[in-house]
């Protein structure tokens, strides 16, 4: 599960200098911000000034970012990550009826590495797979599915006959995701030194990626995802500041 490997104990990964200026810029609305104020910034989270016009060159030339007038954005492949991470963190969900969206694959004669990438996109989506070919989760978030996937797979809309909630237990292990969002929550709390903080709240936000984001009826007692986004939110709020603050000085 990503972002699972950060719990049980395990220790979190110091970021490097290129996952810093993504960590910042992802969190940034818009994602922009002048050459200055981004090398700022992350020398705040023990990323030497050299280090970080170094990254930042690096990752305009891979494509991460691009150049604008004062500074960097991010690039538009980025921009559907940010975009992924935004609804992660505020999920647009509706009352749930019972129905379930499932997917059944049609399409055949594709390779492994097509077989993968279509893997990769249904589970973006918080979709499972029960068995081979057929993804499922239940109907409660307001967004379609890409009209991409008609060519690949038949929508339906079924009611299974086997319980919601041992479905859904079945479908996404759980009660790791649960421990793992309880551990980040306690280490996110912990954290006091900037580096520490961001390196806390990057595995929570990669974590909330994983949260399949189901109905209340169908969630383990006690359910640790509404207090995993609120620490967040507050995070993005204390980043959001520093940001604002070094936007006033003259």
């Amino acid at each position: 599960m990503s972002g699972s490997e950060a719990g049980g104990g395990a220790s979190l990964r110091p970021l490097s200098a290129r996952s810093v200026v993504l960590s910042l810029l992802l969190g940034t609305h818009p994602p922009e911000l002048p050459v200055r104020e981004l090398v700022r910034l992350v020398e705040g989270f023990d990323v030497g000034a050299s280090t970080a016009r170094a990254a930042l060159s690096r990752m305009a030339a891979a494509g991460d970012l691009a150049r604008t007038e004062s500074g960097y954005r991010l690039s538009e492949r980025l921009l559907e990550r940010q975009r992924r991470q935004d609804e992660a963190v505020h999920p647009h969900t509706r009352a749930w009826d019972g129905d379930w969206e499932t997917l059944v694959i049609t399409a055949t004669g594709r390779g492994p590495a097509e077989r993968a990438e279509l893997r990769t996109r249904l589970t973006a989506l918080r979709l499972a797979e029960l068995r081979e070919g057929v993804w499922l989760r239940p109907a409660n978030l307001r967004r379609p599915l890409p009209e991409e996937l008609d060519g690949v797979a038949e929508r339906l809309v079924t009611r299974p006959k086997r319980p919601a909630p041992e479905l859904a237990a079945c479908l996404w292990p759980l009660d790791a995701w649960s421990r793992t969002a309880r551990d980040l929550l306690t280490r996110g709390a912990a954290a006091r030194r900037p580096a520490d903080r961001l390196t806390a709240f990057a595995a929570v936000v990669r974590h909330l990626l994983a949260d399949p984001v189901l109905p209340a009826e169908l969630l383990p007692p006690d359910w640790p995802g509404a207090d995993l986004r609120e620490a967040y939110t507050e995070y993005q709020r204390e980043q959001s500041g520093r940001v604002r603050a070094g936007g006033t000085r003259t």
